[in-house]
């Protein structure tokens, strides 16, 4: 099998080797089939889609829709990097899934306004899917609504004209979409499970997703749910994009 290409943007070695544990784990991969490339850390090497089976993008620090002026040179760099290797996926129709940062970066790609109307606190919330996300091959086999984590300070307030809105929240509109066939993002954090989460609340605790004093209360409300639906959007990605 070609393996498939995890682009991570943690600076933080727990938080990124979490995060790449999570995506082998609910993918079904082995270390050989998850490739991982640290964008953070260096420029991205020219890359050639034929490689691979597949491209996952994972959850960032970064907000895309940061001012400008406020953005790190290394966040810009990461930004037009991403930029010209859209353009080819999207071209190409090949198979992309990025979770939560993806929608910012797939969604302003394509031209969504992207703003803070509907950051959510780290947590679970109940997300349901629409007509096209229950028809969608990607999604098959899921109740209509479940649970899953998100944490997030920005979010897609308007839908961009090239998407399909797969999946939505009351407190969230736009929880997951694709653009032609075979891109995808989610709002949501499919390769997340309850101690990831809580990793996730410790690493990030002065980040700004919530009062630095209150971790330990989203620690407890984090141990307390029930999250176990998402995952198999990964491992569908995975069976449905495999290739030799």
């Amino acid at each position: 099998m070609k393996p498939f290409l995890l682009l991570a943007t943690r600076a933080e070695n727990y938080a990124a080797d979490a995060e790449y544990a999570s995506f082998l784990r609910y993918g079904g991969l082995a270390g050989k089939d998850l490739r991982r490339i640290r964008l953070e850390a260096g420029p991205l090497p020219e890359l050639d889609l034929a490689d691979y089976s597949g491209i996952f993008l994972g959850g960032s620090p970064f907000n895309s829709s940061d001012p400008e002026e406020s953005k790190s040179a290394v966040q810009l760099r990461v930004e037009r990097e991403l930029g010209g290797l859209l353009d080819r996926v999207v071209a190409a129709d090949f198979p992309f899934f990025g979770a939560c940062y993806g929608v910012g970066t797939l969604g302003r790609h394509q031209g969504a306004v992207i703003d803070s109307t509907y950051a959510e606190p780290i947590g679970a919330i109940e997300v349901t899917l629409t007509a096209d996300g229950a028809a969608d091959p990607l999604l098959a086999g899921l109740p209509t609504s479940f649970a899953a984590y998100v944490g997030h300070k920005e979010a897609c307030r308007t839908l961009p004209e090239s998407a399909v809105l797969l999946a939505s929240s009351d407190t969230c509109p736009v929880q997951m979409f694709r653009v032609r066939e075979n891109v995808f993002a989610t709002q949501f954090h499919p390769e997340l499970d309850v101690e990831a989460l809580v990793g996730r609340i410790s690493t990030y605790r002065h980040a700004g997703y919530f009062p630095p004093d209150q971790a330990d209360e989203y620690m407890e409300r984090a141990r307390a749910s029930v999250v176990d639906q998402p995952e198999a959007i990964l491992r569908a990605f995975v069976t449905r994009y495999a290739r030799d």
